[in-house]
């Protein structure tokens, strides 16, 4: 009971009271003048076991409770456990003061937490609160020769449940080029490239050559597909940052091509399938000969991939 000697635990006022169980106690002389040792309340149901408050009214001397009321959680109806069982356990034990009407709360410091098992089936505080601060009746712990104890009990079970973020930035298979040939013959409102994988996320890239119906007639619509989006998880996202250019096939001797760059992010869910631009050029900039866009009567668009951001579960 060593652990029980040397513990340190915190006291604070609150004027909720416990959550969990109330133990009133009456005629609270009388029980400090007999020979009990100790008394065990009723059972109480919390997180799928049951428990009991155990009260040393005149301390328990066994871990230097003397001069002192002790008063611990016990775990009970043990016997129908398995065999080997353990329950960690997070808990609060509650006394009332009539004066301040408010539970003095004790408990461990430090985010501790008490272990159950068939070896120590009770767990608290031998030096709960000394004999004469309790009896003394200017603190007001006892009125009417009445005293209210109480417990919260939070039992710590792993459910099993977890996921892990993964962040992939600049992948190595993240850049898609795309040579559309006979752009000029086209007569889809849309067309859609082959399906290309990043990091084990399908994607494609969708072109509308005379614009989506934001950009009708007006402007190349531009957009990045993600095509597996069915293989999120439920109510999952996947982040991510890319880029989108129609490239330039013949920069007539610049130092560097003037690709139409823009940059996009987003989340990638159900109900988000694409993100791109309606904007992307305009129809008239595509189509003059000396931006050098259309060589052959084939276009050239391309997707970097630069970041990907996802969780999954373990």
């Amino acid at each position: 009971m060593a652990d029980e000697k040397l513990q340190a635990i915190s006291r604070t006022l609150r004027s909720i009271q416990p959550a969990h169980y109330l133990f009133r106690v009456e005629s609270m002389s009388v029980l400090l003048d007999t020979s009990i040792e100790k008394y065990e309340s009723g059972s109480f149901e919390v997180g799928g076991y049951k428990w009991r408050l155990c009260l040393y009214p005149n301390g328990n001397k066994k871990s230097d409770g003397d001069g002192h009321i002790s008063l611990y959680l016990v775990i009970s109806d043990t016997q129908n456990l398995p065999l080997g069982w353990e329950v960690t356990v997070s808990f609060k034990l509650f006394v009332f003061n009539h004066i301040h009407e408010e539970y003095l709360t004790v408990q461990d410091t430090d985010g501790k937490v008490r272990h159950f098992n068939v070896m120590k089936t009770q767990c608290g505080f031998a030096q709960f609160l000394p004999l004469d601060v309790l009896t003394d009746p200017c603190n007001g712990y006892l009125m009417d020769d009445s005293c209210i104890f109480g417990a919260e009990v939070f039992v710590i079970k792993y459910s099993g449940k977890g996921e892990c973020l993964s962040m992939i930035k600049e992948p190595d298979d993240g850049t898609f080029t795309w040579m559309i040939e006979n752009f000029s013959r086209l007569k889809q409102e849309a067309i859609y490239s082959e399906i290309f994988t990043v990091k084990d996320f399908k994607w494609k890239l969708v072109v509308y050559p005379k614009g989506n119906y934001k950009a009708k007639n007006k402007s190349l619509s531009l957009f990045l597909e993600l095509a597996n989006r069915g293989t999120l998880h439920h109510q999952r996202k996947l982040y991510t940052e890319f880029e989108l250019l129609v490239k330039e096939q013949c920069n007539g001797g610049h130092v560097k091509p003037s690709h139409v760059k823009l940059n996009g992010q987003t989340w990638f869910c159900d109900s988000i399938k694409d993100w791109g631009f309606s904007n992307m050029i305009s129809l008239s900039d595509l189509k003059d000969k000396s931006n050098h866009f259309i060589l052959n009567d084939t276009l050239i668009v391309e997707a970097k991939i630069m970041l990907m951001m996802h969780s999954k579960n373990i």
